[in-house]
Order: structure tokens, then sequence, then C-alpha cells
């Protein structure tokens, strides 16, 4: 209808129909409607001037693409939801976590076996740092974070769904001592705030059009969550940091390689990443 209604709005302009202002303003008032109706069906509204060019079945056609695109944004939310809330499950379980390192800092690494015969490894430790800054520095700005990891080649959003959920590539870096070798891993992120807690989690997702690097092989992270939380003794400048490492490597390396290289690399990241937290800014 929008078209139609458009041709006659434009009509006006012509000399003899210059005197018909009621015509023109019950056709302005109908654009009003179509335009209001076509947003709330979730056209977006750059497009509402081509629409008036559009036969029906590009019309239908464009309305496809929309309403494809907006089924796939939410089934990035719906994944990256449900790989935190099995990942949340995980930590909650209190039996068959065995402890695997104990730091002299206090940082603790636990250990679990589960479905499969893989291990899963919870870090918990104590940061300097309150909710918000982690937050900034994990997942609103986690493409910066090879600048501080020297682990990681490149970590890439490729799309982010609002401000709680995004897709990423992440790109290891092939460092002295990488005992998994060259991985990449392709992810969905997906982050909650409560008041004084907040979760980041995610887990693997395939793309036709991001298949693994050349050189490198497609691991899959997750179900996996880091949870933050205020430390209950009055200081808003500290948070207890827990992170759920739960990683299939993929490739042929033996399980007693990735079992001891997993927990390493948890603790190297919270060294890192309290070098980040202490310089106050990426490191170069």
């Amino acid at each position: 209808m929008l078209p139609a209604v458009v041709k006659l709005c434009c009509g006006i302009s012509y000399p003899h129909l210059r005197s018909l202002a009621g015509l023109q303003r019950t056709a302005m008032a109908v654009i009003g409607q179509e335009i209001s109706h076509l947003q709330r069906c979730g056209h977006v509204p750059q497009r509402m001037r081509t629409l008036a060019g559009l036969t029906h079945d590009e019309h239908q056609r464009v309305n496809g693409e929309v309403l494809a695109a907006k089924g796939e944004q939410q089934a990035f939310v719906r994944k990256g939801h449900e790989a935190m809330t099995k990942a949340l499950g995980l930590l909650e379980q209190k039996d068959g976590w065995k402890v695997e390192i104990i730091e002299g800092n206090g940082d603790v690494i636990y250990s679990k076996v589960v479905q499969g015969s893989r291990k899963v490894f919870r870090l918990e430790v104590i940061l300097d740092a309150d909710l918000e800054e982690l937050y900034d520095i994990l997942f609103a700005r986690v493409e910066e974070m090879h600048q501080w990891n020297p682990s990681i080649q490149q970590i890439k959003v490729l799309k982010r769904v609002g401000p709680e959920t995004m897709v990423t590539h992440e790109v290891s870096a092939q460092t002295a001592g990488n005992l998994i070798g060259r991985r990449d891993f392709l992810s969905v992120r997906h982050s909650c705030k409560r008041k004084s807690r907040i979760y980041l989690g995610g887990g693997a997702i395939q793309l036709e059009a991001f298949p693994p690097l050349a050189g490198f092989v497609r691991a899959e992270d997750g179900p996996t969550c880091m949870v933050i939380e205020a430390l209950g003794d009055g200081s808003t400048q500290r948070s207890r940091f827990t992170w759920l490492v739960n990683m299939d490597v993929k490739g042929w390396l033996p399980k007693s390689i990735v079992n001891q290289a997993l927990p390493r690399a948890q603790l190297d990241f919270t060294r890192h990443l309290r070098r980040r937290l202490t310089a106050g800014a990426p490191l170069g």
C-alpha cells in the first residue's frame, strides 16, 4: 500500500492538485501509519524510501531477508544464554571437584571429570579490580585482549547482537611453551549483569562463512563462563573471579598433555590480567 500512497502524495505537487489540501493531509497521515506499521514489523527505517520502488516480489524478498536476519540474531542470543546456563549449572555442582593446583598467593584451580571423560577446570582468584573494570576488559574491549595477553594473536568481533551478545573469532598465538599448538575458535559470547555480580559465558558455534584458518585446528570452547563477584568485605575495588574452562582442543593430543596445558593457561591468563590491571591500560 505504501508505494501507491507515496505516488498519490507525489501527485499533489502537480498544479491541478495543489488546491486539494485535505487530500494532501490525508495522504501524509496514511503514509505515517504505513511507516509505523512497517517499523513494528521489523523493517529498517533507512529502507522506507526504497520500498516505494519495489515490486511485490522484491518487497517480499526484502521482508524475508529482514526476518532471516532477526532470526539469526535471536539464535545467537539463545545459544549464548543456553551455553552460559549450562556452564553455571556445572559450576554449581558440589560433587566431583578435586584440587588441581594451589598457588602461594591463594589462587586455586579445581578439576572435574565430565561426560566423555574430559576434564573441566575451575579457577578461583581474588583480583584488585571492581566489576565494571573487569567487565570492560574481558567483554566490552575483548578485541584488545591480545595487547596484554601474549597467548592470543587476535580476537575479532564478527557480529554484535545488542549490548549483551557477540560472535567472535579468536586466534591463538604460537608462543614458547604452547603445548596445545595453533588453534582458532568461533564462539558466541554472552553477558549478564546483576547488582553485585557479572556473568560472562558462551560456547562454540558453526558458521560456513568462517572455516578454520589454514594451518590451524578449529577447537571448541564451552559451555564456559566467568563469574565476577564483588567481595562481601565492604571493598568495592576487589572482586572474586571464577573461570570455568571447558574446552575440546580437537586434534590428536594426548589427554595428559591437554590436562596439563589448560590449567597452566588459566594461571598464565590470570598473571597477564593482573599486569593489565596494574598498568591501567592495554600493554603495547
